[in-house]
């Protein structure tokens, strides 16, 4: 007896519409995902080298950070580029050094600074502080001062609420470690730190 023919076709993907574009958005979903992993880890990798999370505490930089306020400093910049008039910088308090401060600086090495009831004058000119709001401005005097070479007279912005160079007198530059760039917390002040461009008039 004759044998009937096989009519099922044999088993194959050959031309089965979207088996090859399946198989092709997977390899690059992968590929994606790989990619996404590393740039999350060397991004970690970069944020743990070069910038170091501090916590503040206490108001004497009120309104610009809070008190237990979380920021990130970045703490190579200054190996870069020079400090300059504005920046908020971290350091370790000169006359202890296991605390360590954050003000902003308001006077440059070299530079003649002088206080006229709570009015800050840098080489006898008036230093515009826009960031100094008139609740936390006091009216207090400081005699005028030559800031030595290598050191920085800073300030708190709460003016009535700040121990800084008014009291300890200006900082070592080798005591400054850090900037600060970036608040992460709470998450209502999440966001970049900025230095105030300080001029004199």
């Amino acid at each position: 007896m004759e044998e009937s023919p096989n009519l099922t076709p044999p088993a194959t993907t050959e031309g089965v519409p979207g088996s090859s574009a399946g198989t092709s958005l997977r390899r690059e979903v992968r590929a994606w995902a790989r990619d996404l992993l590393l740039a999350l880890a060397l991004a970690m990798v970069i944020i743990i080298f070069l910038y170091r999370p501090v916590k503040v505490e206490g108001t004497s930089m009120t309104p610009l950070l809070s008190d237990q306020e979380r920021i990130f400093i970045n703490k190579f910049v200054y190996r870069f580029e020079p400090i300059e008039r504005g920046d908020v910088v971290v350091f370790w308090y000169p006359l202890d050094r296991s605390k360590s401060f954050i003000k902003r600086v308001v006077a440059l090495p070299g530079e003649m600074v002088e206080i006229r009831q709570g009015r800050v004058y840098v080489n006898g000119k008036r230093l515009e502080e826009p960031y100094v709001p008139p609740q936390f401005a006091d009216s207090n005097s400081y005699s005028p001062l030559r800031v030595p070479a290598d050191e920085y007279f800073v300030m708190g912005d709460h003016r009535s609420s700040s121990n800084d160079s008014r009291v300890f007198g200006p900082v070592p530059n080798r005591y400054i470690y850090g900037k600060a760039v970036f608040a992460y917390w709470p998450v209502e002040r999440f966001g970049s730190i900025p230095a105030s461009a300080q001029n004199t008039k």
